[in-house]
């Protein structure tokens, strides 16, 4: 905690907290890069003010047409020159692999929340509880989902842990910075190598093909509170 940037707005709730603990490596991000200072956008126009206030880059990687903020593009296109060098490929994965909008977190967010819905009511949610619930905004409907979630009941794709495991709470997602990037060939150990090497790193142990710009060496990372999960794929998330 004693690591983010004196003017963060930290976290004043348990939902809050979590999202830190299980998001918040990109805080401490480096290099260029100019992360958010709070844990939770709160709406399209919160997300829009941040994203015109850094400077966004747009160029071709593998065949997509891809978002990130400059400092992060240039150390990627570094990564992918040295990767065709070496054999290998770096490619954008998916149709929204990079910088996204408030209302595209929010899409994926609905559904699940709707078809957790659909497992819980009548059985564990009244159906009033979930009609009230599900009438609040993104922003307020994110508590209300992980204090059910606390009573055991999940919202995630296979209703048996948090929905944060399966999509990033609207305003929570790394991809609104523009600093993160879904990898198509995560599984390769000399890309993960590589993309290390120009600062890019697995900061979300759910995620598997997602990427995040720190913009500093491994080395540097514990330094910054951050500690390493996972064999094979490594994971620096924070050690809090």
């Amino acid at each position: 905690m004693s690591n983010l940037p004196s003017d963060f707005e930290k976290p004043t709730d348990s939902s809050g907290e979590l999202i830190l603990r299980e998001y918040g490596a990109y805080f401490l991000a480096r290099g260029g890069a100019v992360p958010p200072k709070k844990v939770v956008f709160k709406d399209e126009a919160d997300v829009q003010t941040f994203q015109s206030s850094v400077e966004i880059d747009q160029q071709s990687v593998g065949g997509a047409s891809i978002r990130l903020q400059s400092a992060a593009m240039n150390a990627l296109q570094k990564a992918v020159a040295e990767a065709k060098a070496s054999g290998v490929s770096i490619t954008p994965r998916g149709s929204g692999p990079s910088l996204r909008s408030y209302s595209e977190t929010v899409t994926n967010w609905k559904g699940k929340v709707s078809a957790g819905f659909k497992r819980w009511v009548p059985s564990r949610v009244s159906a009033a509880e979930a009609k009230r619930i599900s009438a609040l905004t993104p922003y307020e409907q994110v508590p209300e989902i992980l204090s059910l979630e606390s009573k055991g009941i999940y919202f995630s794709l296979a209703f048996d842990k948090s929905i944060i495991y399966s999509v990033a709470p609207p305003g929570t997602s790394q991809h609104c910075s523009g600093l993160a990037l879904d990898v198509t060939e995560y599984g390769n150990a000399r890309v993960r190598a590589i993309l290390a090497k120009h600062g890019w790193f697995q900061t979300i142990s759910s995620d598997l093909p997602h990427f995040t710009y720190m913009g500093m060496q491994e080395s540097e990372l514990p330094g910054l509170g951050l500690k390493k999960v996972g064999s094979g794929q490594v994971f620096w998330v924070p050690d809090i």
